[in-house]
């Protein structure tokens, strides 16, 4: 039997001028890699900016909504007659909260000038002893804001906050 061995110089020298299947090749897959890593990048700095952005105009509407609870005029005290400050209840009418809304939008024309297409979409009491704030806006991501707004569109933002109206003796 004849006996094989392999060359004891490693492989084969190449032939000058061969054509080389693979070169070029590992530069278009990180090419590919990065594009990914970026496009990544950006959809997580867009998610965070749209977070960011409804948890301010959640603020916002907690704050509208505790002002407007708090401000319930002074002789919309029912009971409480007796001297016992746990008898006494507060009523807030639908007009008293989207009043007091309108009061503090104008009071503050900065809060609510940071947001697009800021609206009040709802200002009530639903129970007359609390007062609900509902608030809307728009959100452009800062990294797809071109794309957003050629289309005339962005990401609709919605904020509701309630606060309960306690008398204060």
């Amino acid at each position: 039997m004849p006996r094989t061995t392999a060359a004891p110089h490693g492989p084969a020298p190449r032939r000058a001028g061969a054509c080389d299947d693979e070169s070029g090749r590992i530069m278009l897959l990180t090419l590919g890699c990065v594009v990914l890593g970026l496009m990544i990048v950006a959809m997580v700095a867009s998610a965070t900016a749209v977070h960011l952005e409804r948890k301010a105009l959640y603020d916002l509407a907690d704050v509208i909504a505790l002002d407007a609870a708090d401000g319930a005029a002074a002789g919309a005290v029912i009971g409480g007659a007796t001297g016992d400050p746990g008898s006494a209840t507060l009523t807030l009418t639908d007009a008293d909260v989207r009043e007091s809304v309108t009061a503090y939008l104008a009071a503050h024309p900065g809060t609510a000038a940071e947001f697009d297409g800021f609206r009040v979409a709802g200002a009530s009491s639903p129970d007359g002893a609390s007062a609900r704030v509902t608030l809307v806006a728009t959100s452009h991501p800062p990294l797809v804001r071109w794309f957003t707004e050629s289309f005339d569109a962005g990401i609709g933002l919605s904020a509701t906050s309630s606060a309960q109206a306690r008398p204060h003796f």
